[in-house]
């Protein structure tokens, strides 16, 4: 099938134009943008972020429209691109679990099962559960179709606590040791079979559609997660359309979709303010130090360090890129120069907000694309509300004919 006649091109094509026309005002580093600068280029724009206060930020962080609306006077693009990012939910097929399927399965996660299970069309096939983990997923799929389960996994353990729970429950699931990298994964793949893998991974997700169009598996439905966990360096497009695309993606640029906090609580949010600061702080030190107004990245830590204060993380990460500091550092300046680059960077990051959205839907489109050009009808949409899962989209493709 060539890319003239997918159903999903022209909003790929309309997409790429927008976040291309629009790439300064995403494609950047939060952290290594300041505000002078930022007041050079864009004054009044600049001037209105630094003017927002913490509950009008909240306010746009939770109403996507409410900010493109705001954004519109400097970015014009802004409504376009959200209501070509816009999806409709899938229609819901109500289906009753047995009792005692959701044992050891957390509450939010038995949730989005059954959300992704309820908008699975029944096609009467067996299933191929990828990177099933302990089966979850399978489980509920065994238990409401009737039909057998093949779940693939790489770690020992949860095929042993998947295939445990089964014969529990006498679920008609086989559990596979393999690596879904593996070139020898592709035998799995069956011309009659449903391969299903809800929130697979960057790579992951992407090396099962690929199998699947090489194997033309009948059926396969994906919901994307973490689309920044790939093996190459950058972005590697997979329809046609988006490797003719002059839009070129790091992990960094991969990692906006995901910085969504509506499952976050107080917990995680107070912890982002605190790593994110002391980094800030740390840079802002390191620049004083080495006279270098360059951002040093720092490694990722175990966050237990963060409870040993400020002064415990600047020097772990000054010995982490061979920097050695100078007597008498007044940490407590530099602490409160981080957190203050925090409520900068936090502004930054409410600007790339209206683009997170459209740029996910970019990459959904290119995987919806790939599959309609090897042939596949391709449905996209939601499968449950937000507050279950940001990552509530499903590309669901069936082979034609």
């Amino acid at each position: 099938m060539t890319q003239e006649y997918t159903m999903h091109a022209p909003r790929f094509s309309q997409l790429d134009r927008l976040l291309t026309d629009t790439r300064e005002w995403w494609q950047f580093m939060p952290f290594s943008s300041s505000p002078a600068e930022w007041e050079l280029r864009h004054p009044e724009l600049t001037h209105w972020l630094l003017g927002l206060d913490e509950p009008q930020l909240a306010s746009f962080r939770e109403n996507p429209e409410q900010l493109a609306a705001a954004l519109s006077h400097w970015i014009p693009q802004a409504g376009a691109m959200q209501a070509l990012a816009a999806l409709d939910a899938l229609p819901q097929i109500e289906r009753t679990t047995p009792r005692g399927l959701e044992s050891g399965i957390p509450g939010r996660k038995w949730q989005q099962l059954q959300a992704f299970n309820g908008v699975l069309p029944a096609l009467s096939l067996p299933w191929l559960e990828w990177c099933a983990g302990k089966g979850f997923l399978g489980r509920v799929l065994a238990a409401t179709h009737n039909t057998p389960v093949t779940s693939l996994e790489w770690q020992q353990v949860l095929c042993d606590s998947g295939e445990a729970a089964a014969r529990k429950l006498a679920l008609p699931m086989t559990f596979v040791h393999g690596d879904a990298f593996s070139p020898d994964s592709g035998k799995f793949i069956l011309s009659q079979q449903h391969a299903v893998a809800l929130h697979a991974c960057g790579d992951l997700h992407v090396s099962l559609l690929q199998r699947v169009a090489e194997r033309k598996g009948q059926a396969v439905s994906v919901s994307p997660c973490c689309y920044h966990l790939i093996r190459d360096k950058a972005y590697q497009p997979m329809s046609s359309l988006a490797k003719n695309s002059v839009l070129k993606l790091s992990k960094h640029d991969l990692r906006l979709p995901l910085q969504e906090t509506v499952t976050a609580g107080n917990r995680v949010r107070n912890l982002r303010f605190v790593e994110v600061s002391f980094r800030l702080g740390f840079d802002s030190l390191q620049r004083s130090v080495t006279g270098e107004d360059v951002y040093l990245p720092v490694p990722n830590v175990q966050k237990a360090l963060f409870n040993d204060g400020f002064e415990a993380f600047c020097r772990w990460a000054a010995e982490q890129k061979g920097l050695e500091l100078p007597d008498n550092i007044d940490f407590a300046h530099w602490q409160y120069t981080g957190e203050q680059r925090f409520d900068w960077v936090e502004r930054l990051e409410l600007l790339r907000q209206l683009f997170r959205r459209p740029l996910e839907m970019w990459l959904v489109y290119d995987r919806a694309c790939f599959m309609e050009e090897a042939g596949y009808d391709v449905t996209v949409g939601t499968f449950c509300d937000k507050p279950i899962t940001p990552r509530n989209i499903m590309i669901h493709a069936e082979l034609k004919g």
